[in-house]
């Protein structure tokens, strides 16, 4: 039986529903779980977690409190001496609450007989874990995804040292696993690919029915969702008469300048942000629509999308998929098969491609047909979870 501990920055997260499911099937395949978080969820929409899920949740004290616990356990002899000695060294230097977070998490494992950490993003938890290591010599794991790999961080507990440390590198896509192996070789063979999971079964079907063609893009209000290139693909489409309406469902700090566009586009009829929605909401859209859209750009910074699950889950809602070649996307999503790919930043070939699927009901059901099957067959969350509870077991 799998036991280890996750230890997460923030869970459980609307944005990263992923990381749930990730937790809730390792549950239900029979895994000891300990969960350790960070930072408590704030102004979260409303969400249905799993009661067991969130009970085993240890949420861990803030810095007032955190900092006093753990010169307690320091004063005490609690603390192993290596962790005494580098609490003193390091005072407050910059990121010194990771050094306190993991004496907090490490003394419960200690006491749990837990000898395996596993940290989602090789953020804030990944650098946790690492001191977790140092202080009690507990091994980790780290699931590395699109910003941990694409854009830079400047911290002492690089993601060098993060990778150099670490007993398994997990990364969600072969183009992601492709490119820590080039960036970190001395470490590429500690590198697994397992992909994010979904539940096929909880996405209904697409029926196709509306009279006029849905559009529906899901994701953050970010430049690297690509949202400026949609709205402006819309603008396409409808100087050629083409009827349709388009739903964006996310929140994020781009919202007055999304509604800008579509203001001054002139697409206040057809284009709506309707905000942050639940997965049962979300559900319920993908349902009623007849396309899924997702224009992925590559940021300034390097920031990209890695594998977005949105697109998972229009895929299990039997929607045909438009997106751009960025990343892992291409291994969800493709061409003439479960979708279209564009050029990124290029909403005249974006709605082009949109053009193709709402123009012909048949073909579009065909695109989300083979897309249905491939979400059943490759992002099932029970079967790569079972594969991911392998490699953490160690028996990869």
């Amino acid at each position: 039986m799998l036991r280890v501990a996750y230890l997460f920055e923030r869970f459980p997260s609307f944005g990263q529903t992923f990381c749930y499911r990730e937790v809730a099937a390792l549950f239900r395949q029979g895994a000891d779980l300990s969960i350790f978080s960070i930072r408590r969820p704030k102004n979260e929409p409303a969400q249905e977690w799993d009661r067991e899920v969130a009970r085993r949740v240890i949420y861990l004290p803030d810095e007032r409190g955190l900092v006093s616990e753990i010169d307690r356990a320091a004063g005490a002899g609690q603390l192993p001496a290596a962790a005494c000695r580098i609490l003193k060294e390091w005072d407050r230097r910059s990121d010194f609450l990771r050094l306190y977070q993991a004496a907090f998490v490490g003394l419960r494992l200690e006491e749990a007989g837990i000898r395996r950490v596993h940290a989602h993003f090789a953020g804030m938890a990944a650098r946790t874990a690492y001191w977790i290591r140092q202080f009690f010599g507990i091994d980790y794991s780290v699931t590395a995804h699109a910003n941990d790999i694409f854009v830079s961080s400047d911290f002492f507990v690089s993601l060098s040292k993060i990778f150099e440390a670490a007993a398994t590198i997990v990364t969600v896509s072969d183009f992601s696993a492709a490119q820590l192996r080039k960036q970190f070789p001395q470490n590429a063979a500690k590198v697994r690919r397992v992909y994010n999971g979904i539940e096929p079964d909880r996405f209904r079907c697409a029926t196709f029915e509306a009279a006029v063609p849905v559009i529906v893009s899901i994701g953050r209000l970010v430049d690297k969702k690509g949202f400026h290139d949609l709205i402006a693909a819309c603008a396409a489409l409808k100087a050629t008469d083409s009827a349709f309406t388009c739903k964006i469902i996310g929140d994020g700090p781009l919202q007055q300048v999304l509604s800008i566009q579509i203001a001054e586009a002139r697409l206040v009829d057809r284009v709506q942000l309707l905000g942050a929605k639940s997965q049962e909401e979300i559900v319920d859209q993908l349902a009623a629509a007849t396309v899924f859209v997702l224009p992925c750009r590559i940021e300034a910074d390097g920031g990209m999308d890695n594998l977005p699950t949105v697109i998972m889950e229009a895929m299990a809602a039997s929607l045909p998929v438009v997106s751009t070649p960025v990343a892992g996307v291409p291994e969800m999503v493709q061409p003439n098969v479960t979708g279209a790919l564009v050029p990124v930043r290029d909403p005249a070939a974006l709605a082009e491609a949109i053009e193709a699927v709402i123009s012909d009901r048949s073909f579009a059901r065909r695109l989300g047909a083979a897309g249905r099957h491939l979400a059943e067959q490759r992002f099932s969350i029970e079967a790569n979870v079972k594969s991911l509870a392998t490699i953490l077991s160690g028996s990869d």
